[in-house]
C-alpha cells in the first residue's frame, strides 16, 4: 500500500488518513520517537466509532517521514547545556509539518490530540495556530520538558535500556518490550505479543534510529508554554496518567492549570502509555471535549 505525503517546504511528512468523510476531523500526534503505528489500530477504531475522522502520521525524523541525518547526533551534554545551538529544528517546526497533513486531507480545522512529545506539539498548534484548532487533548504530556521530569531512578533504567544497540527486528522487539515493562501501566496488563509485533513493524519502516536525539533536542530548546497557554480560548483536555514515570502526575496538572477552562482527567494504574482497557474512557473523553468546539 501506498502512504500519502504531505510536504513541509522540504519535509516529507507520512500520514494515513483512517476514517469517513463524515467524522469530524480528528489528528493524532504521536509521541518522541514513536510511529503513527503507535496510535493502535484499535484505539482509531474506536475513535471512529465516535463520530470522528482520524488521520495519524510519522513525525519528522520518524518512520517513513524526513529524517535529519545530515545534523548528526546532539552531544548528551548539550542537549542541556546548549540545546538551542544542537537541536536541527524546533517544536514549532514540528507543528507546522502537523498542519501539513492538516492541508493534505484539506482540513481547515481539526480536533487536535497529542500524546508526550505530541502534547507538546499540539499546544505548540493550539498556541501559534488557534484558528486550526477544534479542541486540544493533551496526553501524558507537559507544558515544560523541567516539569514532572521523571525520578534519577527511572531515568537510569530507561537509559540502561535505550542505549543498547539492535541489529534486527527481534531485538527491536525485545528493547520495546523491556522499555515498556518500565514506562507502561502498572495497573493493566502488559500486551507483549502486540508490542512486538509493532515493533518488529516499525524497525522495517526506520531508516535512521539516532532522529529520537533530535527530537529530543527540540524538546529541552523549547521553553516553558504555560504563559503562551493561558491565552487560548478552546476546549481543551488534559489526561495522564496517575503511574507515569517519564513525565509524572504534576506535568498534566500544570498543563491543565495553565489553559483557562481546562478538563483534568488522569487513570489509576496508567504510565506513560495507552492501555487497551482505557480505550473506550480516553476516546470518550476526546469526544466529550470535542462536542464542546463551537461551529466555527
Amino acid at each position: 500500500m501506498t502512504i500519502p505525503r504531505a510536504h513541509h517546504g522540504e519535509v516529507s511528512i507520512a500520514y494515513e488518513s483512517l476514517g469517513g468523510p463524515d467524522g469530524s476531523p480528528l489528528l493524532l500526534i504521536p509521541g518522541m520517537g514513536a510511529q503513527m503505528l503507535d496510535w493502535p489500530d484499535g484505539f482509531c477504531r474506536i475513535l471512529i466509532d465516535h463520530g470522528f475522522d482520524v488521520a495519524r502520521f510519522d513525525n519528522r525524523d520518524c518512520g517513513l517521514s524526513t529524517h535529519f541525518t545530515t545534523a548528526g547526533v546532539p552531544g548528551k551534554l548539550d542537549l542541556l547545556r546548549r540545546p538551542g545551538k544542537v537541536a536541527p529544528y524546533e517544536l514549532s517546526d514540528m507543528a507546522g509539518d502537523a498542519l501539513c497533513v492538516m492541508d493534505a486531507l484539506g482540513w481547515s480545522r481539526s480536533h487536535v490530540v497529542g500524546v508526550s512529545l505530541g502534547g507538546m506539539i499540539a499546544q505548540t498548534i493550539a498556541i501559534e495556530y488557534p484558528e486550526r484548532v477544534l479542541s486540544l487533548t493533551s496526553v501524558s504530556s507537559t507544558p515544560w520538558w523541567r516539569i514532572g521530569r521523571p525520578s534519577i531512578r527511572a531515568m537510569l533504567r530507561i537509559a540502561r535500556v535505550t542505549k543498547r544497540d539492535v541489529a534486527n527486528a527481534e531485538e527491536a522487539a525485545q528493547l520495546s518490550v523491556d522499555l515498556n515493562r518500565i514506562v507502561a501501566s502498572p495497573g493493566f496488563d502488559l500486551d507483549e505479543a502486540e508490542i512486538r509485533s509493532r515493533a518488529r513493524l516499525a524497525y522495517e519502516r526506520e531508516t535512521d534510529r539516532h532522529g529520537i536525539w533530535r527530537q529530543l533536542a527540540a524538546i529541552t530548546a523549547s521553553d516553558d508554554r504555560r504563559a503562551a497557554l493561558g491565552r487560548l480560548d478552546l476546549p481543551a483536555l488534559v489526561l495522564h496518567g496517575e503511574q507515569d514515570v517519564v513525565f509524572r502526575m504534576q506535568a498534566g496538572r500544570a498543563t491543565a492549570e495553565a489553559i483557562p477552562g481546562a478538563r483534568f482527567r488522569s487513570f489509576p494504574g496508567m504510565g506513560h502509555d495507552l492501555p487497551r482497557e482505557l480505550w473506550p474512557q480516553i476516546a470518550g473523553e476526546i469526544r466529550s471535549v470535542a462536542d464542546h468546539a463551537p461551529a466555527r
